[in-house]
């Protein structure tokens, strides 16, 4: 079985809204390695859309990118993706896949087929998945800055509090630290 990872930017003050932190080399970098590492991502709707409306590009050369987006953007094209959603069911990016049924099976079948791990990069679904105790590791680049406005970390609230255990923190040298945890028994 593989395990559920959740991955994501964050500010100093718990903001995950994309258009905040740092957004170079280093950073696509340390997520190119994550999703090398994984053998699945899943998203949720939002996520996915606002994915799949810029990557796809990227990775086929039509929008003009850095070498460190564009590996990002090709290794993401190939990799499998599995969508959340009650509203839609057709997802054409390549290797796209919806996730229907009951939440907590669908998802428990995913990290249970899939060794190499699964990586969720959505903020939304994250809390529905930690509040049926499904994610295992967080791995959280948390930027030196503070937005001072939402959307935020767990903005919707859990059901008790989660204790954690620090596997290691990372300073990059753009003043970005990358921080995992894992779930504490």
């Amino acid at each position: 079985m593989g395990l559920l990872t959740f991955s994501i930017n964050l500010t100093l003050d718990g903001c995950v809204d994309h258009q905040e932190g740092i957004a170079d080399d280093e950073t696509h970098a340390h997520f190119t390695r994550l999703m090398d590492g994984s053998g699945a991502m899943l998203w949720g709707r939002t996520t996915y859309e606002m994915m799949e409306s810029y990557w796809p590009r990227v990775a086929s050369g039509e929008v003009d990118a850095p070498p460190a987006l564009r590996e990002w953007a090709r290794k993401l094209d190939v990799k499998p993706k599995y969508v959340v959603s009650a509203t839609r069911s057709d997802f054409p990016w390549t290797n796209s896949h919806h996730v229907d049924g009951d939440l907590r099976e669908a998802v428990q079948e995913l990290k249970d087929q899939t060794p190499a791990g699964v990586l969720i990069g959505s903020g939304k679904l994250a809390t529905e998945l930690d509040r049926l105790n499904l994610i295992d590791e967080y791995k959280f680049l948390v930027h030196p800055m503070i937005a001072g406005h939402g959307p935020t970390l767990y903005q919707g609230g859990l059901l008790s509090t989660r204790r954690l255990d620090l596997i290691s923190a990372e300073p990059l040298s753009n003043g970005v630290v990358a921080m995992h945890y894992r779930r504490a028994d």
